[in-house]
């Protein structure tokens, strides 16, 4: 009687057991491969972007983003100097371009993420009207923001917007820079310029309360702002950032950009 007891709780462990195992086996194979850390490198005109990208890419992936914010040249110098980033999403195609040109980026991983657009905005309403040349003239102007030409994207297409208005020259001594787009809307934001060439991601933000007034620029007046990504060798082997570069170019990522005003391919 006890034997039959035995072999009757042994047949019953087993059976718990064989579940237990199925339920594990079941439960691994739904779940995404070993989470890992992407250390990202990204231009500050996309930072915010990039915020409300993170949750849907950890939600779907497990994967966390590491995200470092600040202008494409500087970003460009510390891949160079070493830094430890895995991704860059640049404001343009040059430095992305040459950071596989030069060995520290992963050949045919570079394309374009986003394409910026380019406005000049002032938080006064009535500043900005059918004539951006005089709101640009006006005689209260002290100040006109734009990013440094030399370091960001969107300064550089702000000249090239100015001297094909015919404006570079004349108002050169009013031009106010910022080392990048997100301290050239702050900027005109707090008051300090009167009103300044922005990326119209950051204009049109739900951040931004004030609205103002705003000229979307022609895309005639300077050359497209395309946006590249690329994958660095640093993280050649990460599956988190791999993972991320593929990421980018599905339909809820793209969905995303375009909201925060960027054109897109």
């Amino acid at each position: 009687m006890l034997s039959r007891a035995v072999q009757s709780l042994s047949v019953h462990l087993h059976g718990l057991i064989c579940v237990a195992a199925a339920l594990a086996i079941l439960s691994t194979s739904a779940l995404p491969a070993r989470a890992e850390r992407a250390y990202v490198a990204a231009a500050a005109n996309f930072a915010e972007v990039l915020e409300a990208l993170q949750p849907i890419f950890k939600s779907g992936t497990g994967h966390e983003l590491i995200v470092t914010i600040g202008s494409t040249g500087k970003l460009y110098a510390q891949i160079v100097n070493g830094a430890p980033f895995e991704v860059l999403l640049a404001a343009d195609q040059a430095r992305p371009e040459r950071l596989v040109a030069e060995g520290h980026a992963v050949g045919g991983s570079r394309f374009t993420y986003a394409i910026g657009l380019l406005v000049l905005w002032s938080p006064d309403a009535g500043r900005i009207a059918d004539d951006p040349a005089a709101a640009l003239r006006a005689p209260d102007v002290s100040a006109i923001a734009i990013a440094n030409p030399a370091l960001a994207p969107y300064g550089f297409a702000a000249r090239q917007a100015l001297e094909k208005m015919g404006l570079w020259s004349e108002l050169s001594s009013k031009i106010a820079m910022g080392e990048n787009i997100g301290q050239t809307f702050s900027m005109v934001a707090s008051g300090n310029a009167q009103l300044g060439f922005v990326a119209k991601s950051y204009a049109l933000s739900p951040r931004n309360s004030v609205r103002g007034s705003l000229w979307s620029v022609s895309t005639q007046y300077y050359d497209p702002i395309r946006q590249d990504a690329v994958l660095l060798k640093k993280g050649s082997s990460n599956k988190a950032a791999k993972a991320f570069m593929e990421f980018l170019r599905k339909p809820e990522a793209r969905a995303v950009i375009e909201k925060y005003g960027y054109a897109i391919e």
